[in-house]
C-alpha cells in the first residue's frame, strides 16, 4: 500500500494541506510540528515492528476489544511507549472482523469532528495518522494525562454503578438506560445542572450519528484541577451502523428506565423529537433549554456534509453516512 494523495488536513479535515494544519498540530500535538507518518510499518506487515507492538500492547490498561498502543511525543516524534513510560497518546489501528474495517479510523476521526466542530461537544483531541506503508490509523490525545505526566482520575459509568463482568455478567456495561446515566451524574457531580445538559447532547448526537456503542464504559468522570468531577470529554464516537446490524442504542434499557415511547416512537419504531424531550425533562433540564439544546440537531447542517466529503472515507462509505445521517434526522424531526 501506497501513502494516500492528502488535500485535507488528517486533523481538522481543512481544506489545502498536505499534513497537519497549525490547528491541529496547536491542538493535538502541542504546537509541534509532528509528521502524519509514524515510523513505523502496519501491524503484520513486518515481524520487527510487531514485537515492539506486541510489547507495547502489554503495558496499555485502556479497556475495550479494538487493539490501542500508546504513544508518547518525544520532542517533535511519536513512538511507542517504553516500559516505565506514561503514555500520551492512543493508536487505534485498522481492527478485525468487521464489515468495511478498513473504514474504522476515518470513521471515528469524522464522527468525532463533527461532534466538536458542528455540534460544539468537547471531545478527546484527534486525528488520522499512517503507518509508512501507508496503512491509516486514529490517534487520540489521552485526557486523563497531565502536562507533567501525572495522571488525573477517571471513572467511567460502568465503574460509577458498581458493575463488573464478574458481578453482572458479560453485559454489564450494557444493562442500563440514558436516563439512569443522569442519576449518577446527579449523585457523583456537584455542577450537575451544568453538565447534564452536556451529557443529555452527546447522548442526542450518538442517536443521530448512528453510535450504537455508546455503552457505560464510554462515558466518564474527570477530576477537574478543583479536585471535583465533571463529564469528560467525548470519547469513541463512531457510526457503529456502517460496522454491524445496529440498534439505536448500545444501552439495552434504551432511553428511560421504564418503557415509555412516544406516539412517533410507537408509529416508526425509532424515537423522535418527544421522547428526547421526556428524557430531557426526567434529567431535570428545564423546558426553555430543552428547545435551544435540541434544535441544532433537528436543522440540516451544511458542515456536516462538509466534513463528510473532505473526510477519509471512501466515496461509497461517504453516502452511507450521509445516508444514515439523514434518515436519523428525519426520525429525530417526528412529532
Amino acid at each position: 500500500m501506497s501513502l494516500l494523495e492528502i488535500n485535507y488536513c488528517p486533523g481538522t479535515l481543512a481544506e489545502g494541506y498536505n499534513t497537519y494544519s497549525r490547528t491541529c498540530l496547536r491542538r493535538v500535538f502541542h504546537g509541534k510540528t509532528v509528521s502524519h507518518i509514524l515510523p513505523y510499518n502496519a501491524p503484520q506487515t513486518n515481524e520487527e515492528d510487531d514485537d515492539k507492538f506486541i510489547d507495547n500492547r502489554k503495558r496499555i490498561s485502556i479497556s475495550g476489544v479494538q487493539e490501542k498502543m500508546s504513544l508518547i511525543l518525544d520532542k517533535n516524534k511519536l513512538r511507542l511507549t517504553n516500559e516505565g513510560e506514561q503514555g500520551t497518546y492512543i493508536l487505534k489501528p485498522i481492527p478485525r472482523d468487521l464489515r468495511k474495517v478498513d473504514q474504522v479510523p476515518a470513521n471515528e476521526h469524522l464522527t468525532m469532528q463533527i461532534a466538536q466542530q458542528v455540534y460544539g461537544i468537547h471531545t478527546a483531541e484527534n486525528a488520522l495518522i499512517f503507518f509508512k506503508e501507508g496503512t491509516i490509523a486514529y490517534i487520540t490525545k489521552r485526557f486523563d494525562v497531565k502536562e507533567d505526566g501525572n495522571k488525573r482520575s477517571k471513572e467511567d459509568f460502568a465503574s460509577l454503578a458498581g458493575k463488573t463482568e464478574e458481578n453482572a455478567g458479560p453485559n454489564f456495561k450494557y444493562d442500563y438506560s440514558y436516563e439512569e446515566l443522569a442519576v449518577l451524574l446527579k449523585k457523583y457531580v456537584p455542577a450537575y445542572l451544568v453538565e447534564v445538559e452536556k451529557l443529555f447532547r452527546i447522548i442526542v448526537f450518538n442517536y443521530l450519528f448512528s453510535n450504537g456503542d455508546a455503552h457505560l464504559k464510554n462515558f466518564s468522570l474527570l477530576e477537574s484541577p478543583g479536585g471535583d468531577y465533571l463529564l469528560s470529554p467525548a470519547y469513541d464516537l463512531i457510526n457503529t451502523g456502517i460496522h454491524l446490524d445496529d440498534s439505536d442504542f448500545a444501552l439495552d434499557k434504551g432511553l428511560f428506565k421504564n418503557d415509555f415511547k412516544s406516539d412517533a416512537f410507537k408509529k416508526a419504531n425509532h424515537p423522535g423529537k418527544k421522547d428526547f424531550i421526556e428524557l430531557a425533562r426526567r434529567m431535570e433540564i428545564k423546558d426553555i433549554r430543552i428547545e435551544k439544546l435540541i434544535y441544532p440537531f433537528l436543522k440540516r447542517q451544511p458542515l456536516v456534509e462538509n466534513l463528510v466529503q473532505r473526510s477519509f472515507l471512501d466515496e461509497k462509505t461517504k453516502r452511507t453516512y450521509l445516508l444514515d445521517y439523514n434518515t436519523k434526522r428525519n426520525y429525530l424531526n417526528n412529532d
